[in-house]
């Protein structure tokens, strides 16, 4: 095993990938020569050259054009976008087209591409630089959406997405590049649509996915100290989503509380809760308890942020409404 930073296990992921089928290539904004706006593509210019590792315009609607072009006639784009709030503008090719295509074609045409990207708050950006979008293309027939919260469900599963024959929005965070884990020595791939239970419990289960992670497994050592054992589960994969290991969980627990970035209107924990209660509610001993996003734009104040996001508290304060510990 080694430890290595979020941005290194993605280049890890893309060179090799790279190594192995020169049908791969990269192209965004500052991928090649300033080594990535994130440093995510460090040293791949250097390695595979100007043909594989493309810088490109200020021009996302056109370079994502591009991308699925290249897709439909047998090449596999890596398209990143600085943050997939930029993304917006290209929405017509990720939603239109490279979603569409293989239905439209009647299955002439696989889109084999990966757009990949910062997502979510990463501080003070204000508005327009700081949402979450996973619920927005969740929501295509057509688009499988991956958010990892490790380096190494990042480089497992970014490989995968590479090799898969479908569009993947990989959506990562400028708040996680930094941040270190264990991958193994040797190559290996993460399926697409599979959940995972970070931490065993018994008593609640709380559901996540991407850098709020943190927050639901922070929150599960400070219940812990209550003598309240969480069962915390990874989505990593937003579509498909992995309802089995929710819904088996939950008839161990008998309670839920899902947490996400997004805003709560028409939000991954509504899909969530509603397959819940659908497959489960016998099982249930309180009304599933979301933890978004306040149903607002994120401002640029710090105080305002932080009352606007979920974190740890919110998160205990959750697990003991539907404990009914709550006074």
């Amino acid at each position: 095993m080694r430890t290595v930073q979020f941005r290194e296990a993605l280049n890890e992921a893309m060179s090799e990938e790279m190594r192995r089928d020169p049908n791969v290539f990269l192209m965004g904004e500052e991928v090649a020569e300033y080594d990535g706006a994130y440093k995510v593509s460090k040293g791949m210019l250097e390695e595979f050259g100007p043909e594989r590792v493309i810088d490109t315009p200020i021009s996302e609607l056109g370079f994502t054009g591009i991308g699925v072009g290249a897709a439909m006639n047998g090449l596999r784009p890596i398209v990143e976008f600085m943050t997939w709030n930029f993304a917006i503008l290209a929405a017509d090719q990720i939603i239109n087209h490279a979603a569409k295509m293989l239905q439209m074609s009647g299955g002439q045409f696989h889109v084999p591409i990966v757009f990949r990207g910062g997502n979510g708050s990463a501080g003070q950006l204000a508005a327009t630089h700081s949402q979450s979008f996973e619920p927005f293309y969740a929501n295509v027939p057509g688009l499988k959406v991956v958010t990892p919260s490790t380096p190494y469900d990042a480089k497992g599963l970014l490989k995968a997405a590479i090799r898969d024959e479908d569009p993947v929005l990989f959506m990562e965070s400028e708040r996680m590049y930094g941040d270190k884990g264990d991958i193994p020595d040797g190559e290996y791939l993460l399926p697409i649509g599979t959940a995972e239970v970070k931490r065993q419990g018994s008593d609640v289960t709380i559901v996540s996915f991407g850098k709020v992670m943190k927050e639901a497994l922070q929150a599960a050592e400070d219940l812990e100290k209550e003598g309240i054992q969480a069962e915390v589960i990874d989505l990593r994969t937003i579509r498909p989503m992995d309802h089995g290991t929710v819904i088996a969980s939950v008839r161990r627990t008998n309670r839920l509380v899902v947490v996400e970035e997004s805003w709560p209107v028409a939000s991954i924990s509504s899909e969530l809760a509603y397959r819940v209660q659908k497959d489960a509610f016998d099982f249930l001993d309180a009304p599933v308890v979301r933890v978004n996003q306040a149903d607002t734009p994120l401002p640029f104040s710090a105080p305002l942020i932080d009352a606007s996001l979920p974190n740890a508290d919110r998160v205990v304060r959750a697990v003991k409404e539907v404990m009914y510990l709550r006074k």
